[in-house]
Formats: C-alpha cells, structure tokens, sequence
C-alpha cells in the first residue's frame, strides 16, 4: 500500500478556539494529503525507491538532489509529526527529564516558549520552528521550507512549529506572532516532546513503503 494520510491524533475540532476545525480541513485534508498523493505519484516513476520507507524516501531524494520528491516525501514526515506536537489544552506542563533540560538550557518553561516564539515569528518565509537534541542538550532553531531534521546531523526532533502561511490564515490571517504564540502557551503537547527524548521521533512519524506490484509479480 502507498504512504498514507495518517489520522489525526485528536478531533479536528479538539484544539478549538487556538486551531479550528475549518484550518485542520484545509491544513491536514488538502495540504497534508497533497503531500502524500503529489510523494505516491514520484515514488511510482522510480523503481529504486519500491519498498523504502518514508524515512529512507526522504534521505534518499535529498542525497541524490532530487528536490521534488524530497520537497513532497519531507514535508509528509514534518506534517505527520506536527500534529503529534499538538494535543487539546489540558494546562499541561514539561516534567521529568524534559524539565531539568529545559531548566539547564533555558532556564524555565517560559523562556524555551519565548525562544520558539521568537524563532517562529522571525523565521522568514515559510519553513518550520524546531525543539532538537543536540548532542544530549536542547536547542531552538528553524529550517526552510520543506527542509527537516532527517537530513541534518545533531538534530533529533523533539517538537515543531509549522509557520507555512497556510497553517495560520484562516484563523489569524496574517498574524504569525499571534498563531505561534497561542499554539505555544495552550496546545503543545508535552507529553509526545518528553517521548522523543529516547531519539526515536524520526520513526514517530515513519511510514513503511510498500512494492509495486510490477516489481513482485
């Protein structure tokens, strides 16, 4: 079977009023799923790519420079790990190992949202904001477009922002600041951050590829 859309791990209306249903029709129903179509279509013209995961999809287009699939397979994976970063405001908070990083690196909660803010609202264009591990400490940075940490060394992916214009125009219009700021401080979810501290995120949001059948006839 062809990569998939992937459920979302909430209802479409759950993170209401910070994410409305109508932006999660149109983010994850038709941009995310034009993502997975546009990186099924290339996969079909490239037999050396029958059976690879998603993964393994993603590194190789970007190695062999072909941008078109990397641009479509990587943002697939980016999306597909973006909503396991959001769960329904719970007032949850960052515990455990998660904490002591953050305290050791940023000195409180706060300050690591008002970096991500900060990343988020000065990235410029469109790209993505991300928390990483780097090298057993935490660090803020951004990346372009559709660029993603699966190609990147000492960037283990714990959460993301996406600040594509069309993950925030129908419910801000043209206010990142204020998108990047009501997502931080009301619907991260902490507990899927805390999880990727075991360096598995890359596989979180994984897809096993599938043999085309005219290569297993």
């Amino acid at each position: 079977m062809p990569f998939q859309l992937p459920d979302l791990p909430f209802a479409k209306d759950a993170l209401a009023p910070v994410m409305s249903a109508e932006t999660l029709d149109y983010h994850w129903g038709k941009h995310h799923k034009a993502y997975v179509n546009k990186t099924n279509e290339l996969i079909e013209a490239d037999q050396n790519l029958s059976g690879a995961s998603l993964l393994q999809v993603v590194r190789r287009s970007k190695e062999s420079g072909n941008y078109k699939l990397f641009n479509n397979s990587a943002q697939l994976w980016n999306h597909s790990f973006f909503w396991q970063c959001l769960a329904p405001s719970k007032g949850q908070q960052p515990d455990g190992k998660l904490a002591k990083l953050i305290e050791d690196g940023f000195g409180s909660a706060q300050a690591l949202i008002d970096k991500l803010q900060e990343e988020a609202v000065n990235h410029f264009a469109s790209g993505w904001a991300w928390l990483v591990l780097d090298r057993g400490s935490l660090r803020v940075t951004s990346l372009h477009d559709a660029d993603t940490p699966l190609v990147h060394e000492g960037m283990v992916p714990l959460f993301t922002l996406d600040v594509w214009e069309h993950a925030y125009y129908i419910d801000y219009r043209n206010e990142r600041p204020r998108f990047a700021s009501s997502v931080l401080s009301n619907i991260v979810n902490w507990d899927f951050v805390a999880r990727n501290l075991d360096g598995q995120g890359f596989e979180r949001a994984n897809q096993q590829g599938a043999e085309t059948p005219e290569l297993t006839a």
